[in-house]
């Protein structure tokens, strides 16, 4: 595995701490020591991007910056472990969380994920801790500052939490005359499950109805399924763009063949961009705006 290497722009994005206040630490307390190309061009190693991170965390819990320069390595080590073990703010988890990515330590996730779960439930820690870091590992990936084995190492084990969750929630719903069925799919060529599989964990843990079609879906085959089940509603995440995939013309698509069906559409590929909207297609911004519409569709069922 190729060793990663990051700018200062990279570690600014990263740990949000300036460019400009990185190198003035670079200066006044040999914090950091950048390595050079060849070429003589200025770049950062992953042992950089873990002080950074760690230095970040620090400083934000009411650590001088002064003080944290003289700290060996290992206490650095001892004192971000005490704030990882600790629920306290939401930025510590994913901070957390990230250098378990870099280092690919599964014990250190496994412990992250258990304490937040035990003190907020499940629910709480994918939509406040987890979802953002999320987030976090699309721009590194997006910026090239995390290689494909971290980028599937911690998706994996996320996905795994989220199945686990979804197995618990299975109840009666299936049953339920009043129970609303969300039929849940990706398009053809999108391989990125865990918003599909953490939207069937909200829509199962309020006693509606999935049918779970998972990724890589292709239409005609969506088509027949619709037939068989005539779900209330349609669920899609866009995120990736396969050769191609236009966006619009697949919302359009989906619109035309499911006129009665409302469809709810998530995505980086829908959310944000400049697309028409047909009537029937709801925009799904993040999970919390989905967790609103699934309540309220139980609400009014209800009446």
């Amino acid at each position: 595995m190729a060793e990663a290497s990051y700018s200062i722009k990279d570690l600014e994005h990263l740990s949000g701490i300036k460019a400009h206040t990185l190198r003035i630490w670079e200066q006044r307390y040999n914090l950091i020591n950048p390595k050079r190309t060849g070429t003589n061009i200025r770049y950062y190693d992953q042992n950089d991007l873990k002080l950074i991170l760690n230095v970040s965390l620090l400083k934000d819990h009411g650590h001088k910056i002064s003080n944290i320069a003289k700290m060996s390595l290992e206490e650095m080590h001892e004192e971000v472990k005490k704030l990882a073990e600790k629920p306290s703010g939401f930025a510590d988890q994913i901070y957390a969380l990230t250098l378990s990515m870099i280092d690919l330590d599964e014990e250190r996730f496994e412990k992250i994920i258990s304490t937040n779960s035990l003190k907020l439930g499940f629910e709480r820690t994918m939509l406040n801790i987890i979802y953002p870091f999320l987030s976090k590992i699309g721009i590194m990936w997006m910026t090239d500052s995390i290689n494909p084995a971290q980028e599937h190492f911690i998706s994996n084990l996320i996905r795994q939490k989220v199945i686990v969750a979804i197995d618990g929630q299975f109840h009666s719903a299936q049953s339920m005359d009043n129970a609303k069925k969300y039929m849940l799919f990706l398009p053809q060529g999108e391989l990125h499950e865990l918003s599909l599989l953490f939207a069937s964990y909200l829509i199962q843990s309020r006693k509606n109805r999935v049918i779970y079609l998972g990724q890589n879906m292709p239409f005609e085959d969506l088509e027949a399924a619709y037939q068989v089940h005539k779900p209330d509603y349609l669920l899609t995440v866009m995120t990736s763009k396969p050769n191609g995939f236009s966006a619009q013309d697949y919302v359009s698509k989906l619109s035309e063949a499911f006129p009665e069906t409302e469809i709810l559409l998530s995505g980086s590929q829908v959310i944000g961009e400049d697309l028409s909207i047909p009537e029937n297609i709801t925009q799904i911004a993040n999970p919390h705006i989905l967790v609103s519409f699934i309540e309220e569709q139980v609400t009014v069922a209800a009446k």
